[in-house]
């Protein structure tokens, strides 16, 4: 009898142990936003970035992308996300909801620009003046580079952007808008100028088939946010983790493929440009 209550004392003490390790392993998941702006079709990379982060935050972390930038406000207002790589134009729309994460330095700079694309064989395009009545392909109604940038140098030269060109659409994706241009579907194109670089580096041939006609002036890189809910802790933590990459040989390797140079925590006055030009649209 001793011998069968020594037995079950030992598959007592298993089972809770087996319990523990099973509350540990099923911490709840990090879930981060990614919109189209970033890392388009760039599966085992994203795949990667999530290991690198489940390893340096010891929890579950989940990607969740979405096509437009609508999608991934929703999911940020509904607390369906923590955390979210965003444009900036959706960040100024989502300020009462959201908490300044991390900005990424691209070439050394929290910082970013609208190019005005047009097929390499125009030679003649220097402006967006010089595209009226061409077809001209937009990113995302949400995004600054690739709809509100465009849209705020037509209105400053004096012309009315709803009837300024003879016809218009929608990609959804910076890589789209270049695809466009690039196989002549459009005659122009506003993008994002961190996406055209880094295809540029990928895939050369098909920017090749682009040319950049004009740049905008520089805008705080598009941020990673917080949903306001999130814990100080889970902030705190995330916001290091980004922050420390360039000092693990992991996370310098994740950043070479990213073609950026680190995060810093930012400032929400790098937005003050786009904020007052959405305020040009009664948009803000």
């Amino acid at each position: 009898m001793l011998k069968f209550f020594k037995r079950m004392g030992l598959v007592i003490g298993l089972c809770f142990w087996v319990v523990l390790a099973q509350a540990g392993n099923g911490a709840q998941p990090i879930r981060i936003a990614m919109t189209p702006a970033f890392l388009h079709d760039q599966h085992a990379m994203l795949a990667q970035w999530r290991d690198y982060l489940e390893t340096h935050m010891k929890r579950p972390v989940e990607f969740i992308q979405r096509d437009r930038y609508r999608e991934t406000i929703d999911l940020l207002q509904q607390q369906k996300v923590d955390f979210a790589w965003i444009c900036d134009y959706p960040y100024l729309v989502l300020k009462k909801d959201v908490k300044l994460l991390a900005v990424a330095l691209h070439h050394g700079q929290p910082s970013y620009q609208s190019y005005l694309i047009v097929p390499s064989s125009d030679i003649t395009t220097r402006s967006i003046a010089d595209l009226k009545n061409t077809i001209f392909a937009f990113a995302d109604p949400y995004s600054n580079t690739g709809y509100l940038s465009p849209r705020f140098e037509i209105k400053r030269s004096g012309s009315e952007p709803g009837t300024f060109f003879k016809r218009t659409f929608f990609t959804w994706s910076h890589r789209k808008v270049i695809d466009a241009v690039a196989t002549g579907v459009a005659q122009g194109a506003s993008v994002d100028s961190y996406v055209w670089e880094s295809l540029s580096k990928v895939r050369p041939d098909i920017t090749a088939k682009t040319r950049i006609a004009w740049k905008s002036e520089l805008y705080g890189f598009p941020p990673i946010v917080a949903q306001r809910h999130v814990s100080d802790a889970d902030f705190a933590l995330m916001q290091h983790v980004l922050m420390d990459m360039p000092n693990n040989v992991h996370g310098r390797a994740l950043l070479a493929r990213l073609n950026l140079d680190g995060f810093i925590k930012g400032s929400p006055k790098l937005y003050d440009g786009v904020a007052a030009m959405m305020q040009q649209f009664g948009e803000l």
